[in-house]
């Protein structure tokens, strides 16, 4: 199986949960941000803004967190997806980092966002296990990775959303995301 040489993350990484999902081995490499690791010439040439995360895959270097995922998804699937099939995966990788993230993270439009957004993934998951229907996905690591950050970073109250706990849950069950999200082994 192949190896991806590096990536780069914080501990709290989609790209590591996807990797373990996946289970494509990999070297974790934790910066120290502190200490300004992600700014060094070896790490800018990687990714020359300085951000995590990052992966090296072989001499292919690719950075940010939906790029990564999907990346991740093209080169390991089991399947070769059409360009309709990539573009919905797309389309939710970008949803969660774009969209759902700073709606929920940034407070000040926490209020006004955070319905209009769990409202239709509520729905969603009433009918369904998972974004896509009932098998899991990068979608799925994306999205579920932002709402289960909700619980560790936030005191949000979500008994409006008895749908999206129990997807938050359903997918905080998942080994992959034990061993990469939940920090266990």
């Amino acid at each position: 199986m192949d190896l991806v040489r590096s990536l780069h993350c914080t501990v709290l990484s989609q790209c590591r949960s996807m990797s373990q999902e996946i289970k494509v081995p990999y070297e974790f490499v934790k910066l120290d941000m502190q200490a300004g690791e992600h700014l060094q010439p070896e790490y800018l040439a990687i990714n020359p803004v300085g951000k995590v995360p990052a992966i090296v895959d072989g001499d292919f270097k690719l950075w940010e967190s939906g790029a990564i995922l999907l990346y991740l998804a093209d080169k390991y699937s089991k399947s070769t997806l059409s360009a309709e099939e990539r573009g919905v995966f797309s389309q939710w990788v970008l949803f969660a980092n774009a969209t759902l993230s700073p709606g929920i993270f940034q407070e000040a439009s926490r209020e006004r966002e955070m319905p209009r957004l769990l409202t239709p993934l509520n729905e969603i998951f009433s009918k369904q296990p998972f974004l896509l229907g009932n098998e899991f996905t990068v979608a799925d690591v994306a999205v579920g990775s932002v709402l289960n950050y909700i619980p560790m970073i936030l005191k949000l109250d979500l008994s409006s959303y008895p749908a999206v706990l129990n997807y938050m849950k359903q997918l905080s069950e998942r080994p992959a995301f034990q061993k990469s999200i939940a920090g266990t082994t």
